[in-house]
């Protein structure tokens, strides 16, 4: 089998070509190849296309690429929480495909697959299926380019719309462990889309907190067979960012001092 692991991430997205499709995984800040996103950012390309659920916020993940304007455009589900992706989409600088989550996640799962479309209830009935959701902006605030109408059809008396899968150029994901060989393991909800990400890509590009030698990790514990992998770089556990921090107020009233319990008796 062959060793797929290389020395460093600026290595690992050296040939990512400007116009280049990406997969990204993450959930939010959750699980994101932070550390590739950077490299990739340092190395120059863009015109990107980047499919992934969100993306990033203003100076983190992919927010850093979007920052300076070298995505082109996106494929999410969810993009709330980036003010300059806003702007962006309104100014007219930034092309955006909202798509169902569940829908995403199915297309790029189709797209290792081979499977090349598939049909889903969701969206049937909405501008999803029918079009006209604006997918960019002109200058003045107009609509300069909606989505198109999709196909449906009918099966057991439900309709379905008809959704093309995504095969993009490379995918970038994050995983808690991996081996020299390319199988990887993610860490509870960092699982995410990176699983889906990685069948997805022509080309898989794996930041690993921990890399270890082929035979190490247990089968049943992989959650990504190597064939889908093509890099595999050590990078460690990196900076991990909470995307909305909450903090509960100390109360004053005294908890659990037993005296609403000896009122009540």
């Amino acid at each position: 089998m062959i060793d797929k692991t290389v020395a460093t991430a600026e290595e690992a997205v050296a040939d990512i070509p400007s116009g280049a499709s990406l997969a990204v995984g993450g959930f939010g800040l959750c699980g994101i190849p932070q550390v590739l996103i950077s490299a990739l950012h340092a190395q120059g390309a863009d015109d990107l296309e980047t499919v992934s659920n969100n993306c990033g916020v203003d100076d983190w993940g992919l927010g850093l690429l979007l920052a300076d304007h070298r995505i082109r455009r996106t494929v999410s589900s969810y993009v709330g929480e980036n003010k300059e992706f806003a702007r962006q989409f309104l100014a007219g600088e930034l092309e955006v495909v909202l798509t169902p989550q569940g829908t995403l996640a199915e297309k790029l799962r189709a797209g290792g697959a081979g499977i090349p479309a598939f049909y889903t209830a969701a969206g049937v009935g909405t501008q999803v299926s029918e079009g006209g959701l604006p997918e960019k902006y002109d200058a003045e605030g107009g609509v300069a380019q909606a989505s198109r109408a999709k196909e449906v059809r009918s099966f057991g008396g439900r309709e379905y719309v008809l959704e093309e899968s995504l095969a993009p150029d490379f995918a970038l994901v994050h995983a808690w462990k991996g081996d020299r060989h390319g199988n990887l393991v993610f860490h509870a909800s960092a699982m995410n889309f990176n699983p889906l990400c990685a069948m997805a890509g022509g080309i898989t590009i794996a930041e690993v907190e921990e890399l270890v030698d082929p035979g190490e990790l247990e089968p049943g514990e992989v959650h990504v067979p190597g064939i889908f992998v093509q890099r595999v770089v050590l990078t460690g556990p990196g900076e991990k960012r909470i995307e909305k921090r909450t903090v509960a107020q100390p109360s004053s009233e005294p908890v659990g001092d037993g005296t609403a319990a000896k009122e009540a008796m």
